[in-house]
């Protein structure tokens, strides 16, 4: 089974921290997806649905806020038997906790188009604060944040029972995102 889900979140996901000053997503070039490891061979995925809201000042970053909602229903694994599988009660439990949630709490300038992001993931009820860096890129009118952060998916119980076997399926999901806003001032 491929569980590669994992949350991604932020992924959750999550996640985030990206924004924008109250521009639009393209959801057409934006993507949040991940790769876990199944028996130590990389498996990649992505969700195909999820909604952000961003709030991004170049000359303020610490005003900066994003929020970003992942439906964990939309998760593609490349196999629609693993979709099925990482639905389920034991990985994603989809019928009790249909997405997961990334909150910023703070946004921080570390260097030039370099943000570091704090803020809440929350997968299945389970509510983590997590720190991750953006690169930021602005062009012709839009802004693209993007970023990659490790996720231990037993901490959010993503994958119980027999799935908790870490030499199956491992612990840390590496999630990555694209958000990419338009409108920009």
């Amino acid at each position: 089974m491929k569980l590669k889900t994992a949350i991604a979140l932020a992924a959750v996901l999550s996640m985030l921290g990206a924004s924008a000053m109250a521009d639009s997503v393209d959801y057409t070039r934006s993507q949040i997806s991940f790769v876990s490891r199944q028996m130590n061979v990389p498996v990649d995925g992505r969700f195909g649905k999820f909604t952000a809201q961003v709030a991004y000042d170049p000359k303020k970053p610490a005003a900066s806020k994003a929020q970003i909602e992942v439906d964990l229903g939309s998760v593609d694994t490349g196999s629609s038997e693993a979709d099925v599988e990482v639905g389920k009660k034991s990985w994603f439990n989809i019928a009790s906790f249909p997405s997961a949630r990334f909150v910023s709490s703070s946004v921080k300038s570390v260097a030039q188009d370099k943000l570091e992001v704090k803020g809440n993931l929350s997968i299945k009820g389970i509510s983590r604060e997590v720190t991750f860096p953006v690169t930021v890129r602005t062009a012709g009118g839009s802004s693209t944040f993007e970023g990659a952060f490790p996720l231990l998916r037993l901490q959010y119980k993503i994958g119980e029972g027999i799935w908790s076997d870490t030499e199956t399926v491992a612990d840390e999901v590496q999630v990555r995102f694209r958000i990419v806003t338009t409108g920009n001032k």
